[in-house]
């Protein structure tokens, strides 16, 4: 058998992690067909087929589930192989809004550390607001945000963040009470959203817990305290969505920004790799 070609083997991933060949072809740069062509040529080449496709989704085979953890393997050595020549120590200094993080920022960190040893990254979590002023004043290369009101156009649409409303399991609000929720405080947009939606079908609330990050504010959910609103690859162990159980109204998705002025090949492939990586943890 012909070596495989590396650039079909991340095809493969990337649309197995993001389980769509639209968002793997926006991850990777390139067009919808390109992905099918290159998963084409891999399939013939192994004499498998790996993914199951339908207008809506793409499903993982049988043996494409078994080749993924392999892929993913060989996909890190490969990485390895090219940033060994890249010995220069590089630094990036990034800014991600806390709404994004959560309990998979190792996973995350792990993956950006395979990718490329040398690369040093000073990683702020903030406010969209004070990254932003960051950003402009140039102190972070790079930052990831929810779309800041004012549509600033400089910036990309790297993906569609979806929220939830969960709890401990089995929890239950208490009848002729306002709801108990959980936030991080009145400049959080998605708390704003989450308030706005309870108020437009009348549910009352009131504010029991107010926390910095994703992973504060699912620690008061899972301890029972309160309900909160979280982006749904962030919900921590031990919580449930509940929004349909308790009839809440939906959270609308939010766009994610990347903010980047760096143009460098070692800077742009590792902020794809994040972007990537934020996605694929959905």
């Amino acid at each position: 058998m012909k070596p495989l070609d590396i650039g079909a083997v991340q095809a493969f991933v990337v649309a197995a992690e993001l389980q769509s060949f639209t968002r793997a072809a926006d991850a990777l740069e390139t067009t919808q067909s390109a992905i099918s062509i290159r998963l084409g040529k891999l399939e013939k080449q192994l004499g498998r087929r790996l993914m199951e496709r339908s207008p809506r989704q793409v499903r993982l085979s049988a043996e494409g589930l078994a080749f993924l953890e392999v892929a993913r393997e060989l996909l890190s050595v490969h990485d390895r192989a090219v940033a060994a020549l890249d010995i220069e120590v590089r630094r990036l200094a990034v800014g991600i809004t806390h709404e994004l993080i959560g309990s998979e920022l190792p996973s995350l960190l792990r993956r950006i550390s395979a990718h490329d040893p040398g690369l040093r990254v000073e990683m702020r979590v903030g406010g969209t607001r004070d990254l932003m002023s960051l950003y402009d004043e140039s102190e972070l290369d790079a930052v990831w945000v929810l779309r800041p009101d004012d549509r600033r156009k400089r910036g990309k649409a790297v993906y569609s963040e979806t929220f939830c409303w969960v709890s401990a399991p089995g929890w239950q609000p208490v009848p002729g009470q306002p709801l108990p929720l959980a936030t991080q405080g009145k400049a959080c947009r998605i708390r704003n959203a989450a308030t706005r939606a309870l108020d437009e079908v009348g549910i009352a609330w009131e504010e029991v817990f107010i926390g910095r990050g994703a992973a504060t504010v699912g620690a008061a959910a899972a301890a029972g305290m309160a309900i909160a609103v979280l982006a749904s690859r962030t919900a921590p162990a031990g919580t449930v969505e509940v929004g349909d159980v308790l009839s809440l109204p939906p959270i609308p998705p939010q766009d994610v920004m990347l903010y980047s002025g760096l143009t460098d090949r070692r800077s742009r492939e590792a902020l794809r790799l994040m972007s990537l990586a934020f996605q694929s943890a959905r």
